[in-house]
């Protein structure tokens, strides 16, 4: 239980430090782990899918939960599954898709720990019609800072600063959650082309109430009257009808077999020389994205891994980005500032970011986590390599508009947001700070982003 000195990084791979990690295998030595973590305490880490620096602790102890992984009870005629917080929401899938149940959120990954979902209180292409993550948890159990084991419920103020509280409340042991029915694991997608920013945000307007899920990519690297261009793909899961009789779907309508694609290698610069994301690069590779699209087709079916997961098919393609890693940008601003969305946007553009993985979604009713990212609006998260020169800068300006309109930026996918802007973003960070004072008032759950923050 000691824990051996690693060096830990973000899915970003743009800050790492170095910290004791620690193996729990059973909730005696999570609460022992917490316990005995030391002066700079101590963070609960899953499958490392935080982009920033929020499951990390430089010179403290990160607590690796993916040794408590059991599904402990499935209601499979209410829908409900009790289970540890380190198991993951692939694991879920496996266990539960037979049964004709499905996760109720799921964001771009599903190398995701049940844990780290209600840490982070995830989203994904559903929240206009689900909500995040947090949503759909019955109940908690929570390891507290005393040591002590809380069954925790939504509607108190220890779930809504727990739930998108990164882990700063305490470790999460367990959860119940609330299951989606399915009848088949493919989904029946419609995908069509927008010309531009405008376009792709009028379609999305007037038709997202249709659809369960709904996400678009967009051509960050597209100027003039092409800027934000983009290819929407929305849809919901295929009833058992849709498979067509005598097919191998039809035959095996619940089964989850995700296709898994060679890794990629460990970069350095005899394998990707400097540059390799260039502008020009990405810029062929949006083009071909864009035009191989169909302008318009329905009903397409699609498995739920490619759907939902077509990254995970390629094992760690965060190494795409060379030694200097990439930061992930995600913002939020409401309904009626769309003019700062276009500025965004724009600004993107022109500065010729060479990002390829830019989606834009609508979120809906806003949840009750304090620090839960998703409120009423437009959402967009693109990908910059870290390299890039004048970029902090660059994302200080685009963090200064986003607050500006009443926005805000992701904690699980950042590792350099200047604090004074923090309370601007999220109106409950006082009354998180306060509970976390009382609950914790010796600081033991700490982080590299509750440090540079002020959490």
């Amino acid at each position: 239980m000691s824990g051996d000195t690693v060096s830990v990084t973000g899915w970003g791979r743009t800050a790492p430090t170095a910290a004791r990690l620690i193996r729990p295998r059973t909730y005696e030595e999570a609460a022992t782990a917490v316990r005995t973590c030391g002066a700079r305490g101590g963070i609960a880490r899953g499958l490392g899918r935080a982009y920033g620096d929020a499951a990390q602790n430089a010179g403290g102890a990160v607590l690796d939960m993916t040794g408590l992984d059991r599904v402990h009870a499935i209601d499979a005629d209410g829908g409900t599954v009790l289970c540890d917080a380190g198991v993951s929401l692939q694991r879920l899938m496996e266990v539960l898709l037979p049964l004709g149940w499905f996760v109720p959120v799921t964001p771009g990954t599903r190398h995701v720990t049940v844990g780290g979902a209600i840490g982070a209180d995830i989203h994904g292409k559903n929240h206009h019609v689900s909500g995040s993550f947090s949503r759909h948890v019955l109940s908690l159990e929570l390891l507290t800072a005393d040591g002590g084991i809380r069954t925790v419920r939504p509607g108190t103020p220890l779930f809504d600063a727990t739930a998108g509280g990164m882990g700063l409340t305490g470790v999460i042991l367990t959860a119940t959650l609330r299951l989606l029915p399915v009848e088949t694991s493919y989904m029946s997608v419609d995908t069509e082309r927008a010309a531009d920013l405008d376009d792709l945000m009028a379609r999305l307007t007037a038709t997202d109430h249709r659809y369960r899920y709904s996400v678009a990519w967009i051509d960050l690297l597209a100027r003039g009257a092409a800027t934000g261009r983009a290819v929407l793909t929305r849809g919901d899961h295929a009833p058992l009808e849709a498979l067509g009789t005598g097919t191998r779907a039809w035959r095996h309508p619940l089964a989850f077999r995700p296709r898994q694609g060679p890794a990629v290698p460990a970069l350095g610069p005899a394998l990707v020389p400097e540059g390799v994301l260039s502008r020009t690069s990405v810029g062929l590779f949006n083009e071909i994205w864009y035009r191989k699209a169909p302008r318009a087709r329905a009903g397409e079916l699609h498995r739920i891994s490619a759907f939902f997961h077509p990254l995970d098919g390629v094992p760690h393609w965060n190494r795409i980005y060379g030694r200097a890693g990439f930061v992930q940008y995600q913002f939020v601003v409401g309904y009626g500032h769309e003019d700062t969305l276009r500025r965004i946007v724009h600004r993107v553009s022109e500065r010729r970011c060479p990002s390829f993985l830019a989606v834009l979604k609508r979120f809906g009713d806003a949840d009750p986590g304090w620090l839960s990212f998703p409120v009423p609006g437009w959402t967009l998260a693109l990908d910059i390599p870290a390299g890039l020169p004048g970029l902090a800068a660059f994302l200080d300006e685009l963090d200064e508009e986003v607050a500006a309109a009443g926005g805000r930026v992701y904690l699980a996918k950042d590792s350099r947001l200047r604090p004074d802007l923090l309370a601007a973003m999220y109106p409950r960070l006082d009354a998180f700070r306060a509970l976390r004072a009382e609950l914790d008032p010796n600081g033991v759950f700490t982080s590299d982003l509750s440090r540079r923050l002020n959490l």
